[in-house]
């Protein structure tokens, strides 16, 4: 791939070809076309319009300027027409995201079959649009045919450790779109809070929430993000992790939570829902018909992990109904007794499910359509285990970013490969993406988008390019430069990844 020296495209197309042909633009004077009349379009427009035409420098103004009176022996491009041939705007893990962009003296177009594909598209061409000390621009020509190698690309947000703003949501999503990611994992609640604001299980929220007033997220901000979301190509996939990580739900209700004991005496703990009381499930159904209102996708997320087994094993009251109920001693049986009930509501509402690994580890017994969230160590092991299993998984053991090391540790997570198994061919088609996570014990709105980003980059070309774009040494400038280039010019407080330097649009 010949790249300009001046040009930075991340992730990396899938094919990529330039000339020395430049073009200039007078970003008074040019504009996107379409006959389309799609919102989620023209809303782009409108935003790539700012986004491609940042100045070079404070001191220069090209938006206000009449004309620069600047002319390239090259040619001008006044603008970029853009065909969608599908009408369809249904946006889920079927969405198609292909796209060609071509530049040259003539014309400069750029095609797609969806809308979605349109938007990818214009993150493109805005990557590739430099400004010009004289306050203009400029573009190389280029030939751009490109499409992601996995449909699930996504980033786990935990909004439950500590509280995220709106506003630092949105500058987050934003950025996630930069990338080309395209899921929203909403790691809502867990032990610490449960800033969802239910209107049908009030008690919850007012006893779960760090602060009613302020840490909680209401119906019009869920559905305002949701939108925002929908607008840059993001779903928006939901988690109510259980029965596990459900501490500061039992504040509200007594009965919820399993008493745990040492010995033969409570102990004054909790653990997880207690899996023997039938109200709990109505509580639960009541719960995630609410969710459902609520959130579009059709894909919820029901964890599943770090279930505190010891806990229901030392209970006499559980133990005793595991022998009326024919279970014996088995604790996975009543794992599975819970999951299936559980999962048995989801179904019920319409949901499609994923599930963390250690439902399946515990070989609780799930539907064939569930999706599996691979995220323990040794996980090349595991994605042959759960893929020789039939089952759609997803990775996400080696895209932590709340495990932070000193230096490039991007490195880590852009070598991280899903394929780093010897499956099928078959196996290989279950795997259909994969998810950074960011888990937030040590991470607030001081700190969130500098330690995610550009680490995340890494994640999103590894999900996006081509398996063999996989080259730390020449990936290097180029996520320097994208963060630079990029990211720091358009106000992301992206961290430096690449050791000492310095960027022309440092944050000011």
């Amino acid at each position: 791939l010949a790249y300009p020296a001046m040009c930075v495209v991340w992730p990396m197309p899938q094919m990529m070809s330039t000339t020395s042909t430049i073009l200039t633009i007078n970003s008074k004077k040019f504009s996107f076309q379409s006959s389309s009349k799609s919102d989620i379009l023209q809303e782009a427009f409108k935003r790539y319009m700012n986004l491609t035409f940042i100045p070079l420098g404070k001191e220069i103004d090209p938006q206000s300027q009449d004309s620069f009176n600047v002319t390239v022996a090259n040619g001008d491009l006044t603008s970029l027409t853009v065909m969608i041939h599908s009408p369809k705007e249904e946006l889920n893990l079927e969405s198609v995201e292909n796209y060609t962009l071509t530049v040259t003296a003539k014309e400069a177009t750029l095609e797609a079959d969806e809308v979605w594909g349109a938007l990818r598209g214009l993150e493109t061409f805005s990557q590739l649009v430099e400004p010009t000390e004289s306050g203009m621009f400029q573009i190389n020509e280029t030939k751009i045919i490109d499409y992601p190698r996995f449909k699930h690309r996504g980033m786990l947000v935990d909004t439950a450790r500590h509280y995220l703003d709106m506003e630092v949501l949105y500058e987050h999503i934003d950025t996630m779109a930069y990338n080309k990611y395209n899921v929203f994992h909403w790691h809502i609640v867990d032990d610490e809070s449960f800033p969802y604001d239910s209107k049908v299980l009030p008690e919850v929220t007012a006893k779960g929430a760090y602060n009613l007033k302020t840490h909680v997220y209401t119906a019009d901000d869920i559905s305002k993000i949701i939108k925002y979301c929908r607008y840059r190509g993001l779903r928006v996939v939901p988690e109510f992790d259980t029965p596990g990580h459900t501490r500061c739900w039992g504040r509200s209700k007594p009965n919820l939570l399993t008493k745990c004991y040492s010995g033969f005496l409570p102990n004054g703990k909790t653990g997880p829902i207690n899996p023997i009381f039938p109200e709990n499930y109505e509580f639960m159904k009541t719960l995630l018909a609410e969710v459902r209102k609520r959130f579009t996708d059709k894909y919820i997320h029901l964890g599943g992990d770090e279930v505190l087994l010891n806990c229901w094993k030392g209970n006499p009251d559980i133990r005793n109904w595991m022998v009326e109920q024919g279970l014996g001693n088995n604790i996975s049986l009543l794992e599975s007794y819970y999951e299936s009930r559980l999962l048995g509501i989801a179904s019920n509402l319409g949901y499609d499910y994923i599930v963390w690994q250690s439902v399946v580890d515990n070989n609780v017994k799930v539907l064939p359509s569930t999706v599996v969230n691979v995220y323990k160590g040794g996980f090349p092991a595991e994605l042959n285990r759960v893929t020789k299993r039939n089952f759609t998984t997803i990775l996400s053991s080696c895209w932590y970013l709340d495990i932070y090391a000193y230096g490039p540790d991007w490195k880590r997570y852009y070598s991280c490969e899903p394929f780093s198994f010897n499956g099928t061919q078959r196996q290989h088609d279950l795997i259909i993406g994969g998810e950074s996570c960011i888990w937030s014990e040590y991470v607030d709105d001081t700190n969130f988008m500098s330690r995610v980003w550009p680490r995340a980059s890494g994640t999103a070309e590894r999900l996006w390019s081509a398996k063999n774009v996989n080259s730390i040494a020449l990936a290097t400038p180029r996520i320097h430069d994208f963060r630079c280039k990029i990211l720091i010019r358009r106000g992301i407080r992206a961290e430096p990844v690449t050791g000492p330097g310095f960027c022309e649009y440092e944050y000011g």
